[in-house]
């Protein structure tokens, strides 16, 4: 008896000696049911590159083994069928030293296809930055196997402890606010030695950074967000990983990243010359083209070539992957002009055709309309380019809102710029998708953009929500946060939120320790912005606008029977205008509702406007 145990105990510890030879297969499990029948798995191990491989699962089959450069690892074509089940199946491994099995697990569906509903612009997006919003489990504050440990709140770009059970200890703020989508910046691992907080250095894309939580964590925050009715929208990178990702130890292919030769020979490596509007450039020149495709975006973050087709099938697939496990109500692409233009079309194109009602936005930091509309999917380019790209960031029209706000009322200075700016909307094929904002994480706050001046920011606010475009508003907007003391430093504008960590004097999140005008503000935002979560107007309706007069500028949106006016005045004392001018939008045929003070009012000849924000609506 002794003897037979003995042999089991020896067979367990060789079978899984075996099998421990395998590191990671990613992804780490898949679904059945999705258009796409195709699915590639990297599997890691060492010298795994030459194993037999073999499966036997009904509707599935392996169409192909691709060896690496690298002997560490295989690359496996499955086939899966419409017919496919869930279930476990297993590959079986066959090398040198003898024989194991790998489970794998295909699972159901959740949800189908047509549910994974995008952000559009009936939404208004809440950005976070997670290390800075709130600390709700100072137990994952830091672990001692990462390379950056401990928390600093004193220290800008040190982490500080925020984390995804702080978000879902706020979905109320959140909800009640008015906010109806939540867009967090990266929560993957970032192993990196200094100013990993900010989550765009990933090295692991398929691992929660566990001082962020874990995947639990980030489905649970998806569920409970998704129970209000707040979509999840989840930051993504395709141009760049962080240089200490796990695979820069061992490359799977010799082309798996540009430069990689310099970079494996401890040459110089070359970085973007950021020269994005050569993807448009009718003149552009190879050099150029090259230089700002291939170069890294900065020495910590080295560039991914997509152009090696299994790095592109890994990147599409990790984004399917994520949908589909947390549920998401829409991506976030960070740099999108970077990577290659032609790979980044066919990455959004595979998640379109899986989840036809999503959405997609892309960063295109730039202030030229002709540059940021070449993104947006259904426009004529010159190239024949179509990204399926619904969404592309509207940089040009924040940068002219802060202008016009900020310039003195000239002729084309001013709220001219307003106007003639939103006249470029003809040449964007679907001007309410472009996400529109004040400011983000990577730019001063716009409290601080608009030299702290509160009406002037209420002004950029009214405007935001009422045009036609999906808006986004970075945490602590609310409450007038600013980085006036360090324009430009990051660190500084991704302050922590008050009330986000124990014991502090301020907290927002119960009004507590607020001035009166940061209370005034947030106020007058969160008005704004619940009457914008039911205004079919806002979300859907048209658009007119008349040219400034008198430092006014109005905008007029209207769907069906609901109107809703928009005046901003940069006039320091109130003035009465004529309506004579308005007499297209039949004014004085509806009753009106003054959003801010509530009061009724039915417009004759003359309108008293008051500095700043004047909005109304037909609905009471």
């Amino acid at each position: 008896m002794k003897k037979i145990n003995l042999f089991y105990v020896l067979f367990f510890l060789i079978v899984n000696t075996m099998s421990a030879q395998i590191k990671r297969i990613e992804p780490p499990h898949w679904w059945v049911g999705f258009e796409h029948q195709n699915l590639q798995l990297l599997v890691q191990g060492d010298n795994i590159g030459k194993a037999e491989v073999d499966l036997k699962y009904p509707g599935l089959s392996i169409e192909n083994i691709h060896q690496a450069d690298s002997p560490n690892y295989l690359f496996l074509d499955l086939k899966i069928e419409k017919n496919a089940k869930a279930g476990q199946l297993k590959l079986k491994f066959k090398t040198k030293d003898g024989k194991f099995t790998y489970d794998y697990e295909l699972k159901s569906r959740e949800r189908s296809a047509e549910d994974y509903k995008g952000f559009d612009s009936s939404d208004v997006i809440y950005l976070i930055t997670p290390d800075r919003f709130a600390n709700a489990n100072p137990d994952n504050d830091s672990f001692e196997y990462l390379k950056e440990t401990g928390v600093n709140r004193n220290d800008d770009y040190a982490r500080h402890g925020g984390d995804i059970q702080g978000i879902i200890e706020h979905l109320d703020y959140i909800d009640t606010m008015g906010f109806t989508a939540i867009w967090s910046s990266p929560l993957l691992t970032n192993d990196m030695p200094r100013a990993s907080y900010h989550g765009y250095a990933i090295t692991d894309f398929y691992q929660v950074d566990p001082r962020f939580g874990s995947l639990e964590d980030y489905k649970t925050l998806s569920q409970k967000a998704n129970q209000r009715g707040i979509k999840i929208i989840m930051d993504m990178v395709a141009n760049h990983c962080g240089s200490l990702h796990w695979w820069m130890k061992d490359l799977p292919f010799n082309d798996w990243i540009n430069a990689q030769d310099a970079y494996e020979n401890g040459k110089k490596i070359p970085t973007s010359n950021h020269r994005r509007t050569t993807n448009q450039d009718l003149y552009a020149t190879d050099y150029d083209s090259q230089k700002m495709t291939e170069g890294w975006f900065v020495p910590s973050m080295p560039d991914l070539n997509q152009e090696n087709p299994f790095l592109a099938q890994y990147i599409i697939q990790n984004s399917i992957w994520w949908i589909e496990t947390l549920h998401l109500g829409g991506i976030r692409q960070d740099t999108y002009p970077y990577p290659d233009k032609y790979f980044m079309s066919k990455w959004a194109k595979a998640i379109m055709t899986e989840y036809p009602n999503f959405n997609i936005v892309g960063e295109e930091w730039s202030t030229n309309p002709l540059i940021v509309g070449y993104w947006q999917s259904g426009q004529n380019t010159p190239d024949g380019y179509q990204s399926h790209l619904k969404s592309s960031m509207d940089f040009p029209m924040q940068q002219t809102i802060v202008k016009a706000l900020n310039q003195k009322e000239t002729w084309g200075s001013g709220l001219d710029q307003i106007y003639e700016g939103l006249a470029n909307d003809f040449y964007y094929p679907r001007p309410s998708d472009m996400l529109i904002f004040p400011d983000n994480h990577d730019m001063d706050r716009i409290f601080t953009q608009l030299n702290e001046d509160i009406t002037k920011t209420k002004m950029a606010l009214a405007l935001i929500l009422t045009m036609p475009r999906t808006p986004q508003i970075y945490y602590g907007t609310e409450i007038l946060m600013q980085n006036t003391a360090k324009p430009g430093d990051h660190g500084l504008i991704r302050t922590d939120f008050p009330g986000g960590w124990a014991n502090d004097e301020v907290d927002a999140f119960q009004n507590k320790g607020l001035t009166d005008e940061q209370q005034d503000f947030k106020s007058f935002l969160k008005t704004l912005l619940n009457f914008r979560k039911t205004s079919k107007a806002i979300h859907q309706g048209k658009t007119k606008h008349f040219a400034p007069f008198d430092n006014i500028y109005t905008l007029y949106r209207q769907y069906g029977d609901e109107s809703v006016l928009l005046i901003i005045s940069k006039n320091e004392e109130p003035i009465e205008i004529n309506l004579k001018r308005f007499q297209e939008l039949n004014l004085k045929e509806q009753k009106w509702t003054e959003i801010f003070g509530k009061n009724n009012l039915e417009l004759s000849d003359k309108l008293t406007v008051k500095p700043g924000v004047n909005l109304f609506s037909n609905q009471n």
